[in-house]
């Protein structure tokens, strides 16, 4: 009895397997048909346009020790220009400032002694400077032209590419302390 019960279980369900089958290939004869019509493929094969040629590039040879180091700071050459050209002056005694970035120098305070305004300028390094007007600052040869309580305006020399002098002007604004420490 056990073997008869074993034996119906896998039957049944083979025997509505096999009937299903039976019945589906009737139902889609037309689809069939169709998909192998002769006139159907013809018009559905697609044209596939041929792959372009692949053009080869040359590769690019790196050799650092001929190239310019693009980190390291340039010193700037004065150009040979005609007379009343715009120059800086490289014959004056550099100033302090004049080592750092324009950028690294923060504004911190302003400080007054006499009728002369002095503006407090902190280095990259922590030191405290005190700068007024005609002092240089920064590596442009930035003249320092207006001082005011709340920031500062400079001149700065900046050579183009093809080697003239250009002047800029720039500002630079007191910054509270409590920002530079975040």
């Amino acid at each position: 009895m056990n073997a008869l019960r074993r034996f119906s279980r896998h039957l049944v369900p083979l025997a509505i397997g096999l009937a299903m089958v039976g019945c589906g290939s009737e139902k889609f004869q037309d689809l069939k048909q169709f998909v192998t019509d002769a006139e159907t493929v013809a018009g559905t094969r697609a044209r596939i346009e041929p792959l372009p040629k692949v053009e080869v590039n040359e590769p690019f040879v790196y050799n650092p020790a001929e190239l310019e180091d693009p980190f390291r700071p340039r010193k700037i050459e004065p150009t040979k220009s005609s007379k009343g050209a715009l120059q800086p002056d490289l014959n004056r005694r550099r100033e302090p400032l004049e080592s750092f970035p324009l950028d690294n120098l923060k504004m911190v305070g302003s400080l007054q002694q006499g009728k002369t305004l002095f503006a407090l300028i902190r280095t990259p390094d922590s030191n405290l400077f005190r700068v007024r007007v005609n002092n240089y600052m920064g590596q442009n040869f930035g003249l320092v032209i207006e001082v005011d309580e709340t920031g500062m305006k400079l001149k700065e020399l900046i050579q183009d590419g093809a080697g003239e002098w250009t002047e800029r002007i720039t500002s630079l604004f007191m910054q509270d302390e409590t920002e530079t420490k975040k």
